[in-house]
């Protein structure tokens, strides 16, 4: 596979880390933290309005580009190096993916808005959720069918970007249709019984909040999607960790950019310490780190897009756990190192590391863990091996075919 950006896809990059630098550079970070909880509406006003970027990989009926997982990547990437205050993720890539799985009226009505970049979105799917567990997780919230709609009740206690969004896509429960699993569209501004509250968290520079609903009424046609819920939240998750990995490489690579500059300009026993050997190996290191994890999550975007659209199947599942396991490591590492070689003054607030530090800690427990990623991948990997030797011993003998182990057995086992 060539993971080599066409001159397209290099010209997206390109231009995307010329804005970023001029408009989301520390100091407008620090102003966004300080003076409106995070959120720069300055600059969100200028990617998703003026730039377009929230079109970008969104289907051509709805307004959009129509282009795929690897331009996201890369603007993610970009995105990431600045740690930029803006609900790029939870608008573009986790509403708009969930939007575009949905065949409905709003569902297009609200597609064309984020197009436009006339609203902010965000869906509310558990931060801690592990890959491949959506269909199983025990949703918070229950639709309770009424005689003109529905009314939604219970709490989802972390939402990203759920301060300020102008859209809320809720899994929910159906309670008298055998607690099938569906999504709801709430436009929060004609909402009733919804309290949504900021909370304090490490990463100030992503705001959650905690939603709850008491009786939220909605309409039918707010009823996004029913029986085929599953699917699409389980291809909107896959995606998400695949454009989060993609933001953490960005931001592992800022942390490189930023000890390699620090490093050049300190100065101890009459040499930079950028010349010092123990720093070059550590330098060198986070290099490494980054370089793998690009080449993991380039490879699972090429591998999202040469799907065009499916529910994405076992290998593809894997890729993406691969990259976002790469990803948690090497911002973790990088983002650590970056404090350690920048000295004493590496944890200072007038520094930028801590900002990546946080950012790298939080995203390393959204949508998958290391930890959980790793059984993933050895899951998938002892199932599938067992299914196909299950299936050639079928082949050649039923009665060996019966003393094998299951493949829940074999997973079990591990």
């Amino acid at each position: 596979m060539d993971l080599a950006l066409t001159d397209e896809q290099a010209m997206i990059r390109d231009a995307a880390a010329d804005v970023l630098a001029e408009r989301s550079a520390s100091a407008d970070v620090r102003r966004a933290l300080e003076q409106s909880a995070g959120r720069d509406d300055a600059l969100w006003a200028a990617l998703a309005g003026e730039l377009g970027w929230n079109a970008l990989a969104l289907p051509e009926a709805a307004g959009g580009l129509g282009l795929g997982a690897v331009e996201q990547t890369v603007l993610m990437e970009q995105l990431g190096r600045r740690v930029a205050c803006v609900p790029y993720f939870s608008t573009a890539c986790l509403a708009a993916t969930a939007l575009a799985g949905c065949d409905t009226p709003l569902a297009t009505s609200w597609l064309a808005k984020i197009a436009e970049g006339a609203c902010s979105a965000t869906l509310a799917l558990p931060l801690d959720l592990p890959a491949g567990t959506v269909a199983s997780w025990s949703l918070p919230i229950v639709a309770e069918e009424t005689a003109g709609g529905y009314a939604l009740s219970g709490v989802i206690e972390q939402v990203i970007d759920g301060a300020r969004a102008d859209l809320l896509l809720v899994p929910a429960r159906i309670a008298n249709e055998g607690q099938s699993l569906a999504v709801f569209a709430i436009d929060v501004s004609t909402a009733t019984g919804l309290t949504v509250t900021p909370l304090e968290t490490l990463d100030a520079t992503r705001p959650i909040a905690r939603v709850a609903f008491e009786e939220t009424r909605v309409s039918r046609d707010a009823l996004l999607a029913g029986r085929d819920a599953a699917p699409v939240l389980e291809r909107t998750a896959w995606f998400a960790a695949l454009a989060l990995a993609a933001e953490q490489l960005g931001g592992a690579q800022q942390c490189l950019d930023l000890t390699l500059d620090y490093t050049s300009q300190r100065v101890q026993f009459g040499r930079t310490i950028a010349s010092f050997q123990a720093v070059k190996h550590r330098c060198a290191q986070m290099m490494v780190s980054i370089e793998s994890a690009r080449s993991a999550v380039l490879g699972a975007a090429h591998a999202w897009d040469a799907e065009a659209g499916a529910t994405p199947g076992a290998a593809l599942r894997a890729d993406i756990a691969a990259a976002k396991a790469a990803a948690n490591d090497a911002y973790a590492f990088c983002a650590q190192e970056a404090i350690q070689l920048h000295g004493g003054v590496g944890f200072t607030w007038e520094y930028d590391p801590h900002l990546y530090f946080k950012r790298a800690q939080a995203s390393g427990a959204q949508f998958g863990t290391t930890p959980q990623l790793l059984e993933w991948i050895a899951r998938h990997a002892i199932d599938g091996s067992v299914a196909k030797r299950d299936e050639t011993a079928s082949t050649a003998s039923p009665v060996i075919a019966a003393t094998r182990p299951s493949a829940a057995r074999a997973g079990a086992l591990q």
